[in-house]
Parts: structure tokens; C-alpha cells; sequence
């Protein structure tokens, strides 16, 4: 999995670094498909801001979260990737929609004697 962590209106620190990737690695448990992960961070007047755009087989995840810390931030994005990650795995994964269809034969069938019709 490639991570890319990007800056807007600051100047990363190594700390917050380490520990977004950190945590966007910890997702690989929930889904081994990843193929790309963005995570942006920015620096707004009143709160910060983590967007996290993840690229996986067939589709992007999206999760953006804003608060008043940029851990908190991460934090809740990352929570949020995790539920999406679950929720895509699980409808992949699903696959009541291809299995046959048997139709089900009461007793009462399966005992009444088939005749035959000889003329």
C-alpha cells in the first residue's frame, strides 16, 4: 500500500506524521486491498481538517472529519475509514445473490406416490 500525507497551510510535524501513517496502516487488518492511500491535512483559522481518500479494488473510500486537534482529527477519520472498509468487504463478500436457488419440498410431496399414465 502506497501512503501519500500531504500538508495544506502548515508545516507537518514529524510526530503528527508518524502517527497518521501509523494509523492508515493499521487499516490493512480490516481490508487486505488497498492499493493507495491520501491523506490530506490542513490548517484551517478555527479547527483542522483530515481527509483520507482510499483507492481499493473497484471503487475510492472517502472520509473527511474537522476538530479543533489534527490527532482528534486523524482519529475520527480513521474510524470512519475502518466502518466503510467493513461495510465494502462485506458487500464484496456477499454472495447469497449467486447461490441456487432449491425450492423447497414439503413431507407431504415427498410421500404421495407419482402414477403413471399408461393408456
Amino acid at each position: 500500500m502506497r501512503i501519500t500525507i500531504t500538508a495544506r497551510r502548515f508545516k507537518l510535524p514529524e510526530n503528527i506524521k508518524n502517527y497518521a501513517q501509523r494509523e492508515v496502516m493499521r487499516l490493512e487488518k480490516y481490508y487486505d486491498g488497498i492499493i493507495d492511500t491520501e491523506m490530506i491535512l490542513s490548517w484551517e483559522k478555527f479547527y483542522r481538517m483530515a481527509e483520507i481518500k482510499m483507492r481499493v479494488f473497484g471503487t475510492t473510500l472517502t472520509a473527511q472529519e474537522r476538530e479543533d486537534d489534527m490527532r482528534k482529527a486523524i482519529k475520527l477519520a480513521i474510524e470512519k475509514m475502518e466502518r466503510q472498509l467493513i461495510k465494502y468487504k462485506d458487500k464484496k463478500h456477499d454472495f447469497d445473490h449467486e447461490k441456487a436457488v432449491v425450492p423447497q419440498v414439503s413431507e407431504e410431496e415427498q410421500t404421495i406416490p407419482i402414477e403413471d399414465e399408461e393408456s
